[in-house]
């Protein structure tokens, strides 16, 4: 390299950190202390082994101990009361014989946050459980990521059958604990665990622990997605430079904490010292209560939670505004275009939907902006990531030619527990989604790769037919899925919820879609039901569709 290309290397550096830096201030993550809160806030890393997911809770108890860290249906606690706690939870798994992996299974409380720090802080991995599990689907979990300890609310206790006799050895502890007069015995409680070792610590780790998130499982078995420590920060300063996140404010975290980007939001607030307001059940009117009642500034979501709290009747909106509310932030499954300007046309332009997968990290994010000039964008990517679009021979495609999404990030993952990881293009991760992008630069997914169907010999994405059926007047939510065809190889089945009051018929919808698209992408049949099954984090279980098999599958409604 020429001296010119040295100086431009160095001047790029340069101006990179100069960015990160600005956007960490601007947002107030990087803020003037006192020298011996810098001192407490070096020493809590030291203490825990390190940077990780979670390492945002002992920075905020030493940068601001009396500060609240969490509101939730017991009350409040503050950053230094929930550091605390966390000590003293790791010091009693410390103390078992057996917690080199342990599972939590809990709502939105301050005991799946203290759990997950505390796990972390012993230097071992915690895989985060989806709530809506069927017994046999925990059971075969925990017994694939070889889990010693389940910290799980007492109201999933009937769910743990199966698990308890494939894995003897395994220890439960109780974290929410709905019905104190319940047959405990045997069991240990979080609060009993932290109470008996109160003032202590786990001895520090080698390293901090891992986190492993579960993915959707919405076309197969939830793989797990392992996540390590990072020291990277450049990943923040990309999210604050889309997402007005601010320091010390308040944010409702209504997105499940179990999922990628629950998760992702609970570990933001607190590396920002943001209160975190938490239900253990989404409810949308409740939700707009919360945010009034705390001024919350912030609300994380996933999109369906959004479409709810819309599709609540005006005269409910109008008695609840919410004027603090300056960012409403959503990620995890397509966004109904018609439920996204009506938030923004009541709550104004606030909505930034990202589109992140657990494997690639943060990859895009839409601001109001972008989606003002098309509702169904996912954005830009990231400062700092790379999104492609490949044909099948890892070709780059040009302006709206529709292709696999591959992405090269700093926010990855370290691989699947089963110790396999994500196929790759180069250093670019193959998401799994399919889509285009525009000639303004703007990233749209089309869907899945692996839900594309051929039919009569054409592709067809099912997503573009569902955005086309979701926009007739009466229709209320919409998937559609491809079904075996005798003649055709494959045919499209759509499957719809009608708003209440609504008269269409199939005949209505199917001229609706000629009318827009080619006459193969037309459903050949179009079945009303009364809800859509979708699993704890709001995506429609599609598998579950068209007879397709349902045992095990997490049919809970979100919340």
């Amino acid at each position: 390299m020429d001296i010119t290309g040295v100086v431009a290397a160095v001047r790029g550096r340069i101006m990179a950190l100069i960015w990160v830096v600005r956007e960490l201030v601007g947002s107030g993550f990087l803020a003037l202390l006192r020298p011996d809160k810098y001192a407490r806030m070096g020493l809590a890393m030291y203490r825990h082994g390190g940077a990780s997911p979670v390492s945002g809770i002992g920075l905020a108890a030493a940068r601001n101990p009396n500060g609240i860290a969490i509101i939730d249906e017991a009350g409040p606690v503050t950053w230094g009361e929930l550091d605390r706690r966390a000590d003293a939870l790791a010091a009693a798994l410390a103390a078992m014989p057996r917690a080199s992996t342990v599972a939590v299974m809990c709502r939105n409380h301050r005991g799946l946050v203290e759990s997950i720090a505390a796990v972390s802080r012993l230097g071992a991995d915690s895989v985060l459980l989806n709530t809506g599990f069927a017994a046999p689907q925990l059971a075969d979990v925990l017994e694939r990521e070889n889990v010693d300890v389940l910290i799980a609310d007492d109201e999933f206790d009937g769910l743990l059958g199966p698990a308890v006799q494939r894995l003897p050895g395994l220890r439960v502890v109780r974290a929410w604990i709905e019905d104190p007069d319940a047959d405990v015995a045997g069991t240990d409680s979080l609060d009993g665990l932290i109470e008996a070792h109160w003032g202590h610590r786990a001895k520090r780790p080698a390293k901090a622990g891992r986190i492993v998130l579960l993915t959707s499982g919405t076309t197969g078995t939830p793989k797990g997605a392992r996540r390590g420590g990072s020291t990277d920060v450049s990943s923040l300063a990309a999210m604050f430079e889309r997402i007005p996140w601010r320091a010390g404010e308040s944010t409702v975290i209504a997105a499940p904490v179990f999922h990628a980007w629950g998760f992702g939001q609970m570990a933001i607030s607190s590396t920002m010292t943001c209160t975190m307001i938490m239900a253990r059940r989404f409810d949308p009117q409740g939700t707009l209560d919360l945010v009034r009642k705390h001024s919350a500034t912030g609300l994380a979501v996933v999109p369906v939670m959004l479409e709810r709290i819309i599709d609540l009747p005006a005269e409910v909106l109008d008695a609840r505004p919410t004027p603090s509310l300056r960012f409403v932030t959503a990620s995890g499954s397509r966004m109904r275009t018609e439920a996204l300007l009506a938030f923004m046309d009541r709550y104004g332009d606030i909505v930034y939907n990202s589109y992140n997968a657990t494997e690639a990290g943060l990859i895009s994010t839409a601001t109001p902006a972008d989606m003002r000039i098309a509702p169904e964008t996912a954005g830009r990517p990231l400062t700092g990531t790379n999104v492609r679009i490949l044909d099948d021979d890892d070709h780059v495609l040009g302006t709206d030619e529709i292709g696999r999404i591959v992405v090269e990030s700093n926010s990855g993952f370290d691989g699947y527990t089963s110790g396999n990881t994500k196929a790759f293009a180069g250093n670019h991760m193959v998401s799994g989604d399919v889509g285009r992008i525009d000639g303004n630069g703007l990233l749209f997914v089309v869907g899945r790769d692996d839900e594309m169907i051929v039919s009569g010999g054409e592709n067809v994405y099912p997503q573009e037919v569902e955005e086309v059926l979701g926009a007739y007047p009466g229709v209320g939510e919409v998937a559609v899925i491809g079904v075996d065809d005798e003649k055709f190889g494959q045919r499209l089945a759509a499957y719809v919820v009608r708003r209440p009051g609504a008269e269409l018929g199939e005949a209505d919808l199917k001229e609706h879609v000629k009318a827009q698209l080619a006459g193969y992408k037309v459903p050949r049949e179009v079945h009303f039901l009364d809800e859509l099954p979708r699993n704890a984090t709001g995506k429609v279980l599609k598998r579950a569709l068209g007879g397709g098999p349902v045992a095990g599958d997490p049919e809970a409604k979100v919340g």
